[in-house]
């Protein structure tokens, strides 16, 4: 290896890499690496690539090796990464490299944010689900507010499917059937005609040959029958 090439080599990495880039010694470096177009608020994942530089540098590899710097990475993914980098590395053997393992590295260490980024939302959305499997098996608790309201509903629904019934049943009918049930669903009680007679003076609503009840008779009537079964009896005079 030409020490000429090298350090020529080293200059222009200084130059595009002013502050991430430490040179060690005459043939090693390491280098500060992050993912490219980070978004705000993801996970900060840092990482530093050590360099050596070997006798026949660049017609073969130099030795590398994996740093994380206030990041935890497992032993399988620097695998992967440091994997990933001898292969871009024999790919571009005879040819000044170091530039082009950063930046390969850099592009590895977005993937590896963006599987993270999944497989936490993932795990989120597998949380959220048990969750409320659990809810479900355990069941909502019954309050007095609850119940009244789930009575309301089901009460409201019930009388809307008496009234579809009704309706259906009223379309199979004849017209005088139909009459019939309309006159048997308003038809009053005997109290109800009894105290419409009391109060109302309209005879209008009474049907033809209605015989009109007078309320003081009946109740003198009832009166008198308890106080002979008493042996009671009273004269004109009292």
């Amino acid at each position: 290896m030409s020490s000429d090439v090298l350090a020529e080599e080293l200059e222009v990495l200084e130059a595009i890499y002013p502050t991430e880039l430490t040179k060690l010694s005459d043939t090693d470096v390491q280098i500060d690496a992050e993912p490219e177009d980070v978004e705000d608020g993801t996970e900060p994942l840092k990482i530093t690539l050590k360099v050596h530089y070997t006798n026949d540098y660049p017609q073969s590899l130099p030795e590398l090796s994996l740093d994380p710097v206030d990041t935890e990475f497992s032993d399988e993914e620097i695998d992967r990464l440091l994997q990933g980098l001898r292969d871009v590395g024999e790919d571009n053997l005879g040819m000044a490299m170091t530039f082009t393992l950063v930046s390969h590295l850099r592009e590895q260490l977005a993937q590896l944010l963006r599987e993270r980024i999944e497989k936490r939302n993932k795990e989120e959305q597998e949380k959220e689900r048990l969750e409320l499997e659990a809810a479900r098996t355990r069941g909502t608790p019954v309050t007095v507010v609850s119940f009244n309201a789930w009575k309301a509903k089901f009460d409201k629904e019930m009388a809307q499917r008496k009234s579809v019934e009704e309706e259906e049943k009223l379309k199979a009918s004849s017209p005088k059937e139909r009459e019939e049930y309309r006159k048997y669903t308003t038809r009053l009680t005997g109290r109800q005609l009894f105290e419409r007679n009391r109060h109302l003076e309209d005879e209008g609503l009474m049907e033809d040959g209605t015989v009109s009840v007078d309320a003081s008779q009946y109740e003198r009537t009832r009166l008198e029958e308890q106080e002979e079964d008493e042996g009671v009896t009273f004269s004109d005079s009292d």
